[in-house]
């Protein structure tokens, strides 16, 4: 669906919103995490790396957002009790949770299917389709809770529309669209939303793995595409769910 690359939040966004962000040390995990602070989110930062997280923390810190909260988590070994271990913790720490981002992701090879290594095709599976099951599982109790949750899921347009010699990290994203539409039928009359959202071509070094031949100074920062992710974490999504949306213009996407 059309981006909302032009959405102007408002002061006080999310305001009291717990929102947790998987693989928030960098990139686009970090930027979200960094904006949703910013626009008022209590904001739990997972990923694999505490040293990384705790950057993020400082910086969230410094610029005044609301104390921040940090949860390691390598989520290509995690298992279902890793998941309810989370669920558990934030369940003593805040109650509730208002909004998800389905952040991490591992790119993998650009192989054929026919040359694709099969371990590395799980280890591709688990971080980006697996352990996104096993999260919002265990967490959708926490999500009931709110008024008004958004779960938000990162796609991308090869989970869209297959391409060659992008095997494991295409199959994971049409398999997380599908999560996306299964849960947001499953919750229709609840106050959860479930979405799905490609950033597009970013200057991120996922990208740059992926198209080491681009000059990534032509590509967007992942500061400038947060407007779309604003937008279907506050309250003016509130009502959309099962939808696939894109952060940047068509034919910018990745």
């Amino acid at each position: 669906m059309t981006c909302h690359i032009d959405y102007q939040a408002p002061t006080g966004l999310l305001d009291g919103k717990i929102v947790l962000v998987t693989g928030a040390n960098a990139g686009i995990g970090r930027a979200a995490a960094m904006s949703y602070a910013h626009h008022g989110a209590t904001v739990i930062l997972l990923g694999r790396s505490v040293s990384r997280l705790e950057v993020v923390y400082d910086a969230i810190e410094a610029m005044g957002g609301p104390q921040p909260a940090i949860f390691p988590l390598n989520l290509e070994s995690a298992t279902p009790q890793d998941y309810l271990a989370v669920a558990s913790k934030l369940e003593q720490e805040f109650g509730r949770l208002d909004g998800l981002l389905h952040n991490a992701s591992i790119l993998g090879e650009r192989v054929s299917v026919e040359a694709y290594d099969l371990e590395l095709w799980a280890r591709v599976m688990q971080v980006n389709f697996t352990a996104t099951l096993g999260l919002t599982q265990a967490l959708l109790p926490l999500l009931g809770r709110s008024s008004s949750a958004s779960v938000v899921f990162t796609s991308s347009s090869v989970g869209r529309h297959g391409r060659a010699n992008w095997g494991a990290y295409s199959t994971s994203k049409f398999a997380t669209e599908g999560l996306m539409q299964i849960l947001a039928d499953e919750h229709r009359d609840a106050a959860i939303r479930f979405n799905s959202l490609n950033p597009g071509a970013t200057r991120t070094a996922m990208r740059q793995s992926a198209y080491p031949d681009e000059n990534p100074m032509e590509l967007r920062t992942p500061e400038e595409i947060m407007p779309t992710y604003l937008w279907l974490m506050g309250s003016s999504s509130e009502g959309v769910s099962g939808q696939a949306f894109d952060a940047q213009p068509p034919k910018a996407k990745a």
